[in-house]
């Protein structure tokens, strides 16, 4: 590692320069931010003050529970003020009120809270207090996780740069900067009790270790798959954390953790004889290219229909049953499309940048109906490098026409 290190870091002495300045100064921005932001969380020491009663209005659009539900919270406001009130869903029911008298105090620091009683105890006080401040300094956390994100993605433009070319640098910064500046921009909402800052976190990892795993692959290098195993675990604790996707999770459990070190062996087995670090790569006939279509089709509909049928709770779709069910098919059939292309890559095929087209057109529509649009960004990586590997691909066949025809 070592070797490859002294072997590809950046030999202009200049850009050299420039990028250990521009990383160091990403990594004391995000220190500054992390450290403030927790200075400012743990501010509270548990004192406050009574400011009166203020009458908040009941959020009716935030609320879609059923009889499955146990504990239902209900979202009341008042200008810049919250207050969540849980019931049991047997009080839920019967709950009537628009509007609900909330207790109001203010802390040392100058933050109002809200209850829905007098003298609040420490924890709720503590608890109230660093979920008012969560939601404040959000923009303060995510520019945090970025900044970091951004920096290690400059090291490893820094360290490696001669073994990526000019266009892949530009293309991998590139959509790490628009990923910083949508994280900003669009923070996203916590779910399932989950805040929306780890949310994010994930989220940009998941960008990060991605499209770092597609240059991998377009360049025809077997180490992407050690990338893509931190991709899979990344992308199960999301489905976890949103509950959602269920289709995706399972065939990332059991199918690409699986063929991810099956195929770094097989690749392993076909390096290219002139250039170590590239794998011979071939493409598939169209009598087995139809075979897959089918196999695509009919696992979209079982899968999806087994999967709508089972009844789990999420909140992250605002308990809309439709649009849920839609999701669901969709992502069937991007899993499905998914896992023709692991083995497309197993095997070492052209086809598998084919499949890598219809799948970011199907997550795409997912990532706009679930209103994930950070992870818009990652599509367009998709999209950019796809046309790209593809390119690099189909040059190297025509090039080794007769060169390496087995399977494994």
């Amino acid at each position: 590692m070592i070797e490859s290190i002294r072997k590809n870091m950046e030999r202009n002495r200049t850009i050299r320069h420039m990028e250990i300045i521009a990383a160091v100064i990403l990594l004391l921005l995000s220190l500054f931010l992390f450290l403030s932001g927790f200075k400012k969380l743990n501010a509270c020491d548990g004192n406050v003050n009574y400011v009166g009663t203020i009458r908040m209005e009941r959020q009716f659009e935030e609320e879609d529970y059923d009889e499955d539900s146990t504990v239902c919270d209900v979202l009341y406001t008042k200008d810049d003020l919250q207050l969540i009130v849980s019931y049991p869903y047997e009080d839920y029911i019967r709950l009537e009120t628009e509007e609900i008298d909330a207790y109001e105090y203010v802390t040392d620091n100058g933050i109002h809270l809200c209850f829905d009683h007098q003298d609040p105890a420490y924890g709720e006080i503590i608890g109230t207090y660093k979920q008012v401040i969560t939601e404040k300094e959000t923009m303060r956390f995510n520019a945090a996780t970025s900044y970091l994100i951004l920096a290690v993605s400059l090291l490893i433009v820094l360290l490696f740069s001669g073994f990526f070319t000019l266009y892949e640098k530009c293309w991998f910064m590139g959509i790490m900067l628009l990923a910083t500046v949508f994280a900003i921009l669009f923070p996203e909402e916590s779910a399932n009790g989950v805040n929306g800052i780890l949310i994010m976190l994930l989220y940009l990892l998941d960008i990060f270790l991605n499209i770092l795993c597609e240059l991998l692959i377009s360049k025809q290098s077997r180490y992407n798959f050690l990338v893509s195993i931190l991709v899979e675990i990344t992308e199960i604790l999301i489905c976890v954390i949103l509950r959602y996707r269920f289709a995706t999770m399972v065939v990332t459990l059991f199918f690409w953790l699986p063929i991810d070190i099956l195929s770094f062996i097989n690749w392993s087995k076909h390096k290219d004889e002139k250039q170590d670090e590239l794998t011979k790569v071939r493409k598939l006939s169209g009598s087995q290219e139809l075979l897959v279509l089918l196999c695509i089709v009919v696992w979209t509909f079982v899968a999806g229909y087994l999967i709508s049928g089972l009844n789990i709770q999420t909140d992250f779709f605002g308990y809309d049953r439709n649009l849920e069910k839609l999701i669901i098919y969709i992502d069937a059939c991007a899993s499905a499309v998914g896992m023709a292309n692991g083995l497309f890559i197993f095997f070492r095929l052209r086809e598998q940048w084919l499949a890598w087209y219809l799948c970011a057109f199907l997550e795409s529509m997912i990532n706009i109906l679930s209103g994930q649009y950070v992870l818009l960004i990652l599509k367009l990586g998709y999209f950019t490098n796809t046309t790209y590997g593809y390119i690099r691909w189909s040059r190297y066949i025509r090039e080794h026409r007769s060169d390496d025809k087995t399977m494994f």
